[in-house]
């Protein structure tokens, strides 16, 4: 298990606006050329499509009359896909996106070396040390509720709330080996207590009934919405705010501590249109993308650009955070998936 004492330093200023930031970068001209020649790009993304997918691609194909083919699918299935095209001998992504799916895929070799101009004015903890990845964007997951359910100011807002017997049978979260669902939540609570205690709270916590449900973290927050339960856990704070500014009852809930993780995206080895998907990816990590990303309620990278909506980032005193890199939440999660399946899976 990864301690917690030595996680919380890790990815020390992600939520803070750097003071140093050198100038954007503007992508090679050669790059662009040799882009433009392969005339396309094809991205398997685990973004929400509506929401970010379009709008970057729009962007991308004004600037550069390159045309992107994007599949939109959840990390476990890109992981798969991209792993079976390998086997057969046809990879098809060009990039991929996500949060273990870099670290998943980079074991098996189908990852390409490829850290873009723009992020060299980055904090060094968004690049991958062995070149394999570049983050594009934060993550932070906390609980959500329904506040047609539970009035505002009566949310659970502690981990030990969480144990209340009036919440039993009334809270959700996805069941895949993921960090949006019931594992990360897991491993956030061993590595916010420790393994002793973090175990004694997950065997009480295993006695309120929640809904293992098979799909993403978005679609958990959907079906809270919905009414089907009051509490998602492990959800994206963005999410809840999306849908709230669409008139959803919907709102995060700022526990501590929360868990921080960098969606992140890498060029796939024998990628058909290589230099098209290294010009895509230095475009969502530059700082026109890095604007996209804010202007649709997402968390930027860019030190200079922060979110739309300031509520969404801890601030590390009133609302900690426990940061976990993609290749620690990837070594952990058999620790973590196995706990789970044991206590919660019956």
């Amino acid at each position: 298990m990864l301690e917690a004492g030595r996680l919380r330093p890790l990815l020390s200023a992600l939520l803070a606006c750097a003071a140093l930031s050198g100038p954007a970068l503007a992508a090679d001209q050669a790059l662009i050329d040799a882009a433009k020649k392969e005339g396309q790009v094809t991205w398997y993304t685990t973004q929400i499509v509506n929401q970010f997918v379009v709008p970057a691609v729009n962007a991308f194909e004004k600037k550069y009359g390159i045309k992107v083919n994007y599949i939109r699918a959840d990390a476990p299935d890109v992981i798969l896909r991209i792993t079976n095209e390998a086997k057969a001998g046809r990879v098809e992504a060009d990039v991929f996106d996500g949060i273990p799916t870099s670290a998943a895929l980079k074991k098996e070799g189908l990852v390409m070396k490829y850290v873009p101009d723009s992020a060299k004015r980055l904090a060094k903890d968004y690049i991958d040390a062995d070149g394999f990845w570049v983050a594009t964007n934060l993550y932070v997951l906390t609980p959500g509720y329904n506040t047609s359910l539970i009035k505002k100011g009566e949310e659970p807002k502690t981990l030990q709330d969480l144990l209340d017997p009036k919440w039993k049978g009334k809270i959700a979260w996805g069941s895949a080996n993921s960090s949006s669902s019931a594992p990360g939540f897991v491993g956030l609570v061993l590595a916010e207590m420790g393994d002793e205690k973090g175990m004694d709270y997950l065997r009480q916590f295993a006695k309120q009934n929640v809904a293992n449900l098979g799909v993403a973290a978005r679609q958990v927050l959907d079906q809270v919405i919905a009414g089907e339960y009051s509490i998602a856990l492990q959800i994206y704070d963005n999410h809840a705010v999306i849908s709230a500014a669409q008139g959803a009852p919907s709102a995060f809930i700022p526990m501590n501590p929360a868990f921080v993780v960098m969606g992140v995206m890498s060029a796939t080895k024998d990628a058909p249109h290589p230099n098209a998907g290294k010009l895509l990816i230095d475009f969502l990590v530059d700082e026109e993308g890095q604007q996209i990303f804010r202007d649709t309620d997402y968390m930027p990278v860019d030190p200079k650009i922060p979110p739309r909506n300031e509520s969404l980032r801890p601030d590390g005193k009133n609302w900690r955070y426990i940061a976990f890199t993609p290749e620690q939440a990837d070594a952990a999660m058999p620790k973590w998936a196995k706990i789970y399946k044991d206590l919660f899976q019956h």
